[in-house]
């Protein structure tokens, strides 16, 4: 199952394994991708680990990290009971869910599921052999690995992840659902690749779920690319629930073209150190792309939200809402970057970054920042952070509510502003409960997933039942 037990993470270990397992790694690969991979590997070199030194990473240390020794994972692990490993069940969602563990797809009947509508979906590496024109179309497309050290190291060692291609003019019956579990009694480092392709007038609602199932620590590197068709619709949600041992850098890149439309949704309950890299591009007039995010940090977990939106046709609309609760001696990292090219007429975007302190140990370092190129735009950023408002716990504690309800009140009422959003109802519900119990200290990793599969479904008993407040 595993190479390289008990190394240390340098750039000179991957090079060096890189080197080793070349043949082995590309076994798979049409000629173009082995190319990307040496190209890769050669500019992983040159930029190494990003360290407090680049701009974009002065607020994020990965020397801790980065110190630990890990196994490092090239194979997939054997004999894996996919019923006992994936028994992920929202109360009344009907999804088609698909697991990944320890970086690898695993699947109890087919690993590449050929629907009748069309709909492709299973492991990338499967999809490799058997559909290599449609992957070698859209693979590597989308990632910048000229100018990202860690979109270099998965391009160069990437072997399986999740591959979902809906055609034009189909529309995904029920959401798709993807189960990223860490579960091992080593530390482990893992690479792991999706790519999700939506054609022509095409729709897809997609939950990615990354989840630790124990306290050992782990590092993974996960890209993503995303194709969104022209007047496509996808509805995206990443829910971030890992042990605090976990790194997770999380790379999404989404392609939109003519009057696409995006709706993200980014949900961080727990994780030692969790970096979202989102970046989105758009390539055809009149689409549409609105990125949403909440953040709970306690202890001392680090959070970093860097959001990229490249403006590079006219009439495209965006719009970014994050919104962070901080706690004990958490750390949080919002860089918004709205970029309005020349030819980008009638742009329409918007930035917003809150965040709360809930002591005087916990920080936020918020950047929102707008480059822009043309006149005639619409555009607007904003950060705020503060602490609960007084007046607004006088007022509650004059109508005979206790200190902890009223500031209980006051939280889930700010993060509901994201969790609104989301418009798949058992989803939200689930949400819902999960940002409660998070707020009171109660959630932690999960036994089986971040969703909470083994949770009887009753409501969960509060002072006050804030949902109808």
């Amino acid at each position: 199952m595993l190479d390289r037990v008990g190394q240390h993470i340098t750039k000179e270990v991957m090079s060096g394994l890189y080197g080793e397992c070349r043949k082995t790694i590309s076994v798979n690969d049409y000629p173009a991708l082995t190319a990307q991979r040496d190209n890769a590997i050669r500019r992983f070199e040159e930029l190494g680990f990003p360290t407090t030194r680049l701009e974009t990473w002065k607020n994020t240390d990965l020397k801790e990290s980065l110190s630990r020794e890990y196994n490092i994972v090239l194979k997939p692990r054997q004999g894996v009971d996919v019923q006992k490993v994936f028994r992920c069940n929202i109360p009344h969602l009907d999804t088609a869910i698909m697991g990944q563990l320890n970086g690898w797809y695993v699947s109890k009947d087919v690993p590449l599921m050929e629907l009748g509508n069309g709909i492709i979906m299973g492991s990338l590496a499967e999809a490799l052999k058997k559909y290599p024109e449609l992957v070698e179309a859209h693979l590597g497309k989308y990632a910048d690995s000229l100018t990202d050290s860690f979109t270099s190291l998965n391009t160069a060692f990437f072997q399986d992840g999740v591959f979902i291609f809906v055609p034009d003019n189909v529309k995904s019956p029920r959401p798709v659902q993807i189960i990223n579990v860490i579960h091992d009694d080593e530390n482990l480092f893992m690479q792991s690749r999706n790519l999700i392709v939506l054609g022509k007038n095409s729709r897809l609602s997609m939950v990615h779920c990354d989840d630790s199932y124990n306290h050992q620590p782990s590092f993974s590197n996960i890209l993503t690319e995303i194709h969104i068709g022209e007047n496509a619709s996808l509805d995206h949600y990443k829910l971030q629930n890992l042990n605090n041992s976990s790194t997770l850098v999380s790379s999404v890149y989404f392609a939109m073209e003519a009057s696409a439309k995006l709706d993200s949704h980014y949900i961080s309950l727990n994780g030692g150190l969790l970096r979202n890299n989102i970046r989105i591009r758009f390539n055809g007039p009149h689409a549409n792309a609105n990125i949403y995010g909440l953040y709970l940090m306690d202890r001392k977990q680090h959070i970093d939200n860097q959001v990229f939106v490249d403006h590079a046709v006219p009439d495209c609309t965006s719009g970014e809402l994050f919104k962070g609760i901080l706690d004990e001696h958490s750390s949080g990292v919002f860089n918004g970057h709205v970029l309005v090219e020349r030819d980008a007429r009638r742009t329409n975007a918007y930035q917003s970054n809150r965040n709360i302190l809930l002591t005087e140990t916990a920080k936020v370092n918020s950047k929102p920042f707008l480059e822009i190129y043309n006149d005639d735009v619409k555009c607007s950023h904003g950060s705020s952070t503060g602490q609960l408002d007084p007046d607004a716990m006088y007022y509650l504690r004059q109508r005979g509510i206790g200190e902890d309800s009223a500031r209980m009140l006051l939280m889930y009422a700010y993060a509901d502003e994201v969790i609104s959003k989301i418009s798949i109802d058992p989803l939200r519900y689930r949400i819902e409960d999960m940002v409660k119990k998070r707020l009171q200290g109660e959630l932690q990793i999960c036994e089986a997933c971040v969703l909470h599969c083994n949770t009887p479904e009753q409501p969960l008993e509060f002072v006050i039942d804030m949902t109808k407040i």
